[in-house]
């Protein structure tokens, strides 16, 4: 199966969405599968949508109708997913909703990374027969228990959270809450706050260590050395950064919003408006929830194997599909040329950009 993933692969640390490009890819090459990603191959079997938004906006290689236009020149039998991870009540947007729902009508099935996030497009009239919920996965290899603290009573506890993006809907509100409780003795005596991440412009912590972006095993060994992890982001459809914690074996300490109850239900204590009494609670009950954390369920192998799944089964029904030809072999020939073409443009653009880069960063170190 040759399957065409639209989302560029960065390396470092970055999105979830990246990581989940990540993931797939390598699963899908370790039982044999092709990847690409992009759409100048004449013989692509699936097409999965990751963001339908413009290269500008986000990290996808082409949208909803770069598929169309492959369906009508190319390959009209070509199975098409796509999977959906973001919605307006997410950053406080107004247009993403109505954009998705229309892309959707180029998929033949649509993927939500959560239930709570399948529902709001339910509503909005998606499909139920359309659409299903695939949980998403870190990869066990890297995020793990493996040489991960352990909180005793004679040490502090120690708090994580790491986020990519820096908007306020993240839940800085609670992390500065936070902070502001550890310059009250009776909280710093016993606890300590560690943020990974980027933060918002403006925003600073007095009592909080902060760290610059880590990925992979940088950031793996950095969650570890704490104990129980914390997140307050708002909205969230599904989030990587509290699987990642809980595949580390951190109880997760977290807001009842979103998506994320439904990874985080049984693996640790959710709070609305009651913080300070659940970071108490969640404390007083650490060695009942450690005990839970080595059958957390969610990881990237699980999540890979029923995408895969469910390739296979979108795969068999375009076996039925009427074999219509392209309307012309010139009109195929200029698609499939005109996007070879401007993935040439790209790579050129971008090693331009990063050669300037390069030698803009070695002028500086040397001033």
């Amino acid at each position: 199966m040759k399957v065409s993933i639209g989302s560029k692969i960065v390396q470092g640390p970055w999105g979830g969405g990246n990581l989940f490009a990540i993931n797939l890819s390598n699963y899908l090459l370790s039982q044999g599968h092709s990847v690409i990603y992009d759409l100048t191959d004449p013989d692509i079997d699936l097409i999965l949508l990751t963001d339908p938004r413009s290269r500008g906006e986000s990290s996808s290689t082409f949208n909803h109708i770069d598929i169309e236009q492959y369906r009508k020149y190319i390959n009209p039998r070509v199975a098409v997913i796509q999977r959906i991870n973001e919605c307006d009540e997410r950053k406080n947007t107004n247009n993403i909703n109505s954009f998705y729902m229309n892309a959707s009508n180029v998929a033949d099935h649509v993927v939500f990374v959560s239930t709570w996030l399948r529902n709001i497009y339910l509503q909005l009239g998606m499909s139920p027969k359309k659409s299903s919920v695939i949980l998403a996965g870190a990869n066990s290899e890297v995020f793990n228990p493996t040489n991960a603290q352990t909180y005793t009573k004679d040490s502090k506890v120690k708090l994580v959270t790491h986020h990519w993006s820096s908007h306020s809907n993240k839940g800085f509100d609670i992390y500065k809450k936070i902070d502001d409780l550890l310059s009250n003795s009776e909280w710093s005596n016993k606890v300590e706050f560690t943020y990974i991440g980027n933060l918002p412009s403006n925003f600073n912590f007095k009592h909080t260590k902060v760290i610059e972006p880590l990925a992979g095993v940088d950031l793996a060994n950095e969650i570890k050395k704490n104990h129980i992890y914390i997140t307050a982001s708002i909205n969230e459809p599904s989030g990587n950064h509290h699987i990642e914690a809980a595949q580390c074996g951190l109880p997760i300490l977290y807001k009842e919003s979103g998506g994320i109850p439904e990874y985080c239900k049984n693996f640790g204590i959710s709070f609305s408006d009651d913080f300070e009494i659940k970071l108490d609670e969640i404390i007083r009950n650490y060695n009942i929830l450690k005990t839970k954390m080595p059958h957390y369920p969610f990881n990237s192998a699980k999540m890979c194997k029923e995408f895969l799944e469910l390739f296979e089964t979108e795969l068999e029904k375009t076996k039925y599909l009427d074999d219509a030809s392209p309307n012309s072999w010139f009109l195929k020939y200029l698609f499939i040329y005109k996007n070879k073409i401007l993935k040439f443009l790209r790579r050129i653009f971008a090693f331009s950009i990063k050669n300037k880069l390069t030698t803009l960063a070695r002028y500086i170190l040397k001033k």
